[in-house]
């Protein structure tokens, strides 16, 4: 079964498209962008931040490290389907270590929207490190079609930000001392242009995202499996003072994984 909520069922504020329903049918890639569009005024007015992400039934945000083992076909295609709606692609350092990253790709599917949209043919990889201790060697920041970024501190060693630059890499300061300040992440992000954002964790980063209060959405992949163990959470970091309250924009649901969009209220 698949299935996505309906429009009367759904928030008024809602950035959802219906997508077809019946058995047996694959969700093209553009149906899939139509369900997962930016909404209206995202990318032109302001900065809209949004996050993907995938959980266990009991909270785990991976199994032995990486995501891929709670993850499904249908997950990364919705994966892809966001990172081609994407300016930029926003990253932990140790989850583009542990995940293995590399530059995102052009693809057809996406060429035209991302025409219409001013977009580049490929979303930019932002990495967020303090400490500037990546391998700038890697294909990540030697051969991407779009360069990437990298996210620091002023206080980041010099020589280390000369590295990422002779690598290719655009270093963007983002806050005092070693620390990066996320709110001032997404307005640098914003001031160069990148206002369609992407975060794929990890849950540290994207705990700080939540922490800041600049998290205008999050895509939730629920995989139906029970792993237990320690693994971390999809947020991590201190709690809120106040839970922060989001609203349910859509709803997918195939072989018991369900997709969420959240938006917040």
């Amino acid at each position: 079964m698949r299935r996505l909520l309906p429009e009367t069922d759904r928030p008024a504020t809602s950035p959802g498209t219906e997508c077809p329903d019946g058995a047996g049918h694959e969700w093209s890639l553009d149906e899939l962008a139509e369900a997962y569009a930016y909404p209206a005024g995202a990318g032109t007015d302001r900065a809209w931040l949004r996050a993907n992400m995938v959980s266990s039934l009991d909270g785990a945000a991976q199994h032995e490290g990486r995501s891929q083992p709670i993850s499904t076909a249908t997950d990364m295609r919705i994966f892809g389907t966001l990172r081609g709606l994407a300016d930029v692609v926003v990253v932990g350092a140790e989850t583009a270590r542990l995940e293995g990253y590399r530059p995102a790709r052009a693809r057809d599917a996406f060429a035209e929207r991302r025409e219409a949209a001013g977009q580049g043919p490929a979303p930019a990889i932002a990495v967020v490190s303090r400490s500037l201790e990546l391998d700038f060697s890697l294909p990540l920041f030697t051969a991407p079609l779009v360069p990437t970024l990298v996210i620091t501190g002023a206080g980041a060693a010099a020589d280390r930000m000369d590295e990422a630059r002779r690598a290719g890499a655009r270093v963007v300061i983002a806050g005092d001392a070693g620390a990066v300040d996320p709110a001032r992440a997404v307005r640098e992000l914003a001031a160069l242009g990148f206002r369609r954002l992407l975060t794929e964790g990890g849950p540290r980063m994207l705990g700080q995202f939540v922490a800041a209060g600049v998290l205008d959405e999050l895509c939730l992949t629920l995989s139906p499996v029970l792993t237990s163990g320690d693994a971390q959470r999809i947020v991590g970091g201190p709690g809120l003072a106040v839970p922060d309250r989001f609203t349910l924009a859509a709803l997918l649901e195939e072989a018991g994984f369900l997709f969420a969009r959240y938006v917040r209220i």
